[in-house]
């Protein structure tokens, strides 16, 4: 009992922000209108038993009159039937894609603010597979609510209907036992209830594993998913590595743990459908059994037997909700609980953002970055990097070097505000821009220039001023290509793409501009150029430099090191020998 409460009250905070959201009037009308018809659909069933029982009377009694009077009022029924299931199915489908559409663009808002996606990663990523989490668990999750929603509904006022009629019944058809009227109040329902609690019982004894097996499916599905997109992305180094049989024995390993989960879902599911398949069939005899002896002994006619079993089969099924939901019920729980999951992961990295004892990015008016007694941090809590008192003036080129793992990379993420390990404070100039360059620069697939105007949005640029960046640093034969649409991370070699980032960094002009080995695979007279290019067309941008190469030193003005302080590296200058 507590689990349900616990999913249900999941379920209702994952659903209720779109119920409240500028949306909320189109989302409470649709529910309604599905809601709504489906009452509708309730009453005419009710109609249906009815006609059960003078359709079949007129034939047991051969009365043509009715007998044809009763086709056409039939077939009036049905026409009113399939117009509402139809306008159902639209309006059901209307309201799923517009909730979908919410939820999804409420959790990439949630996912992409703030670097939240990468600290997530940080943390462990105990969301994993977000991309599945949002594109797949989203959709699942709007179908089945509504669903189960509206099934479990109709079921509750198809009983309350369905269980008046059959108590009556149950009167004009009274048990008939070896000749004998016993008379006990209602008991065609009471034979329903039992039937069902025992079906209920049953079913859930042989398929709760169900719910485990369907949330390990998914990840497996994800987890296998996922490593064939970066086999894919990494082709080129897999074939320099002759590396297809190594790739072919992990996502092999990997796609055993799809195969052999699934076998356990084909078990269970064999069990469940074996069962649930007997039970139906079962349903659909038990009522004839329960009145055949009191129709055979004259007690009720043809019709009332018809409308009985009909009456019966209604209540039964109301009641049997959970044993025919049961597979939809265990999916819809895995997929309740990877949401839950994802929610609580973004939950978390937002509440690190409010702790006291992390790193902080703050401006004010000055001439530089300035680190006041900032202790970069590893994740578990292991220091890193330390820096006081010391400033990257802002009319300075400095160039930054240490050992390999001394935190050059992850002190550039402090300054960018998206590593939160730590303590202390990086004060950045107020309304200074900062751009990081990684060594491997990010392009979005699509056309080239919204690949190098990234991340502004495409035509912040003029076509002849981004052609001339491209051309500037060295790349004359894309300048042509602005709007073919490409993979451009896997299309250009490493060193093209490093040209490109810094393209990308001539238009933007940053105020700062952190190059972290961002030509480091270039030659170095490509890179003495393009190092002479940002100083002739960025004059006022200070460029801060992590490389090993001696001839940096050369395009910078002042040398830092992280140099080993204890059991942490330490931020310093440099002191410059001459030459």
């Amino acid at each position: 009992m507590n689990n349900i409460r616990s999913t249900l009250a999941t379920v209702w905070r994952i659903a209720a922000p779109y119920y409240r959201s500028d949306d909320k009037w189109m989302a409470w009308g649709l529910l309604s209108a599905v809601i709504a018809i489906e009452l509708a659909v309730v009453g005419l069933m009710v109609l249906f038993n009815r006609w059960n029982n003078v359709f079949y009377n007129a034939l047991q009694e051969k009365n043509f009159d009715v007998f044809t009077y009763q086709i056409g009022y039939f077939c009036v029924l049905a026409a009113i039937f399939i117009a509402l299931k139809v306008y159902q199915l639209y309006l059901n489908q209307w309201l799923q894609i517009r909730w979908r559409r919410f939820m999804t663009e409420r959790y990439l808002g949630g996912w992409l603010h703030d670097a939240r996606h990468y600290q997530m990663q940080l943390l462990g990523d105990a969301a994993d597979n977000p991309d599945q989490r949002i594109a797949e668990d989203t959709q699942l999750f709007v179908e089945r609510t509504l669903a189960l929603g509206v099934g479990l509904l109709s079921s509750i006022v198809t009983l309350g209907s369905f269980v008046v009629i059959l108590w009556g019944l149950s009167e004009a058809a009274p048990l008939h036992v070896f000749g004998r009227d016993i008379p006990i109040p209602g008991y065609l329902v009471w034979g329903a209830l039992i039937y069902a609690i025992i079906g209920t019982w049953l079913t859930h004894l042989i398929g709760w594993p169900l719910v485990g097996l369907n949330f390990q499916q998914q990840r497996f599905e994800a987890d296998f998913r996922f490593n064939l997109v970066r086999a894919r992305e990494n082709s080129e180094q897999i074939a320099l590595l002759r590396g297809e049989p190594a790739e072919r024995e992990r996502l092999a390993v990997r796609f055993s743990r799809v195969v052999e989960n699934w076998l356990g879902i084909m078990t269970r599911t064999k069990k469940l459908t074996a069962f649930t398949a007997s039970y139906s069939q079962a349903s659909i005899i038990f009522p004839y059994i329960l009145v055949a002896p009191a129709y055979f002994a004259g007690k009720v006619q043809l019709g009332g037997m018809m409308q009985t079993a009909s009456a019966f089969g209604s209540v039964q099924d109301a009641l049997s909700f959970f044993i025919t939901a049961y597979r939809t019920l265990a999916e819809w729980q895995a997929v309740v609980a990877r949401l839950d999951g994802f929610e609580r992961s973004i939950e978390t990295v937002t509440a690190l953002a409010a702790e006291a004892d992390l790193v902080h990015v703050a401006t004010a008016e000055s001439s530089g970055i300035a680190f006041n007694k900032l202790a970069v941090k590893l994740p578990d809590g292991t220091a890193l990097v330390s820096a006081d008192g010391v400033q990257l003036r802002g009319d300075q080129r400095t160039l930054i070097t240490g050992p390999s793992g001394s935190g050059k990379s992850t002190l550039f993420r402090a300054i960018a505000g998206i590593w939160p390990f730590g303590s202390g404070r990086v004060v950045v100039p107020t309304g200074a821009t900062l751009m990081m360059l990684p060594q491997r620069p990010y392009f979005p697939v699509g056309p080239l220039d919204a690949a190098v105007s990234y991340p502004a949005e495409t035509g912040s640029y003029a076509a002849a001023q981004l052609s001339e960046a491209i051309t500037a640093v060295g790349l004359p034969a894309l300048a042509s290509r602005l709007e073919q649409h490409a993979h451009w991370n896997r299309m250009l070699s490493l060193g093209e793409q490093q040209r490109l980032g810094l393209a990308r960094a001539l238009l933007h002009k940053p105020d700062y501009l952190f190059l972290d080995e961002a030509t480091a695979s270039l030659d170095e007279p490509s890179e003495a150029a393009l190092y002479r290019l940002l100083a002739e067309r960025l004059p006022g941008t200070t460029v801060v430099s992590i490389g090993h190469r001696s001839t940096l030193n050369a395009f910078h003005q002042r040398d830092m090191t992280l140099a080993r302080d204890g059991s942490h590296f330490a931020l310093k200058d440099q002191v410059r020998l001459p030459a």
